[in-house]
């Protein structure tokens, strides 16, 4: 079982979202389910920008790859691109969604998550999503947004359980 997924921004930078949990698998495991399974555990029937029923997301394997939703109908949405891939250790995503959730080219935030094993079976996954002030006067709504049981707490519950099933 995971640990709840806890804020460890408590106070901290107003430009930044961090959570915490303890998932029960080997790094290499829960590095492959953040990473090659997405579209497994991401909520996309609620969390996509295109027009299409979304029915999968993909994280492309390279610094400069892609990251994005794929509709039913094979239309392509973009959410941003991959900045670090140092496999199985770290993974830093720009996200350049706006506020108003469609892709902006001209925004960049930063999703950076790191796997730390705490034994054979257990990892610690540290999540950040930084560079909010970059919403200008949007960063506060964008925050609470993003900080919600909603955001990334419930959408990163959904991937420690899609862990327990792997």
């Amino acid at each position: 079982m995971t640990e709840q997924m806890k804020s460890t921004a408590s106070g901290a930078d107003p430009n930044s979202v961090r959570k915490t949990a303890r998932v029960q698998a080997p790094i290499e495991i829960a590095w492959r389910v953040f990473t090659e399974q997405l579209g497994t555990w991401w909520p996309l029937e609620n969390y996509k920008i295109g027009k299409a029923k979304a029915v999968d997301a993909v994280i492309e394997p390279r610094v400069g790859g892609r990251w994005y939703e794929r509709g039913e109908d094979g239309s392509e949405c973009d959410w941003g691109r991959v900045l670090v891939w140092e496999p199985p250790a770290r993974l830093v995503l720009s996200w350049q969604l706006s506020a108003q959730w469609k892709y902006d080219p001209d925004l960049l935030t930063e999703v950076e998550v790191r796997f730390i094993p705490e034994g054979e079976r257990l990892t610690r996954v540290e999540f950040e999503h930084r560079g909010l002030e970059n919403y200008g006067d949007q960063a506060e709504a964008v925050r609470k947004s993003i900080s919600s049981a909603g955001g990334w707490p419930g959408i990163l519950e959904g991937y420690a359980a899609a862990i327990e099933a792997a």
